[in-house]
């Protein structure tokens, strides 16, 4: 009769441990007895003490870093104390330079991209301006049991009630900070480029508006928008120019009078310069009887959230080559006018997936440009994509979340 098998429990063990590569999700990858063991709050080439926080019993386990017996040269000190073990989880690489932040990150995305898609390519991830504080122009916060509001613990619904942070836009959090909030509930906060900071309060599936008059006012591509708070916007105040910049870079010149979709397209950040390059002349929101083609060009937007539409309606009502179709791309697909030149995609960070990268190379444009924030699915859609006959021709990647282990990528496809 076989023994029972026995399950692998480190949980709280300490562990000595020689720190290897960098890996996808904030962590480094290191082994003992032939485990492998997954440490946060290191770097590569260090040897640490580390303590097991999570283990499974299965071939890996999670663990913090808690003393550095050797120091890699790009070690630093964390900005914010919260950044350690036992701390936030918002932040993973506040203990490395910021060059090295980035390196770290295109290393990750290079890696991703070998591993899941099979191609080999060197990554430059990109610095924006402003340096690596003071960022982050919306965030989630949770409220204690006493109404106090605070960050919650990497991978845990503990609640740290924090003082500030280190990464949020100047003036972002002192509002929310000075009062209580009904306890357990959680807090939207977005400071918008005017420095107005907007809140609401998610409770019991309930928003309640508390700060602010719930209308961001930004400007990017040239241009002035004004959306409800809570609809999509990138959170680096430079990110959008910056994805603006190299999408336009990847779709490369359009004919007068081409058709362009923009996925997943929010308030229209893309679709707007996309609308100026097809040269188009006609109505907002109408498709003439030979859908995007003859001389009117047509940028077709396709959204499913109701905010970020009604805000691309009325932010783009001066761009009549714009039509605004909401739904959900997989649903809405087969009825868009086309055929398009190009897609432009920006899905949710899970990626388009291999059923819906297989519906759009059928149909037929020349380039499809992805935007991701995530590595793996990036490499995923393009592997995706490749068996189709689409060959990853370019990639750009932005450091658009310094200290943490995301990083914004834009990839050009060309069909072949």
């Amino acid at each position: 009769m076989t023994a029972p098998r026995q399950t692998l429990d480190w949980t709280d063990r300490l562990l000595e441990l020689d720190v290897g590569p960098v890996a996808h999700g904030g962590h480094c990858v290191a082994r003992s007895e032939g485990r492998v063991v997954f440490v946060r709050h290191a770097l590569p080439g260090e040897r640490v003490r580390a303590v097991v926080t999570e283990d499974g019993g299965g071939s890996f386990c999670r663990a913090d870093a808690v003393a550095v017996l050797t120091a890699s040269p790009d070690r630093v000190e964390p900005a914010c104390p919260w950044a350690g073990p036992g701390g936030c989880g918002g932040c993973d690489w506040q203990h490395a330079s910021p060059a090295a932040q980035r390196q770290l990150k295109a290393a990750v995305v290079a890696e991703q991209l070998a591993r899941l898609a099979g191609i080999e390519r060197e990554v430059t991830v990109e610095e924006l301006p402003g340096g690596p504080l003071g960022w982050r122009t919306r965030m989630r916060m949770a409220v204690t049991d006493d109404g106090r509001p605070g960050l919650r613990a990497h991978r845990s619904h503990e609640v740290l009630p924090v003082g500030d942070c280190p990464i949020a836009a100047p003036g972002a959090l002192l509002p929310v900070l000075e009062r209580s909030w009904t306890p357990t509930a959680e807090v939207e906060i977005v400071r918008d480029a005017a420095g107005e900071v907007h809140a609401v309060e998610l409770f019991e599936g309930e928003r309640h508006p508390e700060l602010g008059d719930g209308t961001a006012h930004e400007r990017a591509a040239g241009r002035a928008w004004e959306l409800p708070a809570e609809a999509f916007w990138q959170v680096h105040p430079h990110a959008a120019d910056a994805v603006v910049d190299a999408v336009l870079e990847g779709v490369g010149d359009l004919e007068p009078g081409a058709c362009a979709w923009d996925l997943y397209g929010g308030a229209g950040l893309i679709a707007a310069p996309l609308a100026e390059r097809v040269g188009a002349v006609g109505t907002v929101g109408t498709v003439g009887s030979d859908g995007c083609t003859g001389s009117q060009g047509r940028v077709v937007l396709v959204e499913s959230d109701p905010a970020a539409t009604a805000a691309a309606g009325e932010c783009l009502a001066d761009l009549p080559a714009v039509q605004v179709v909401r739904g959900r791309v997989e649903k809405v697909l087969h009825g868009l006018p086309g055929p398009p030149a190009v897609i432009v995609a920006d899905p949710p960070r899970k990626g388009l997936g291999r059923r819906l990268a297989g519906e759009l190379a059928r149909q037929g444009a020349a380039r499809i440009v992805l935007v991701a924030c995530d590595p793996a699915a990036l490499a995923r859609d393009v592997a995706a994509l490749a068996e189709h006959g689409y060959a990853l021709a370019g990639l750009r990647a932005f450091d658009a979340f310094p200290m943490t282990h995301h990083v914004e990528c834009v990839a050009t496809l060309l069909a072949t």
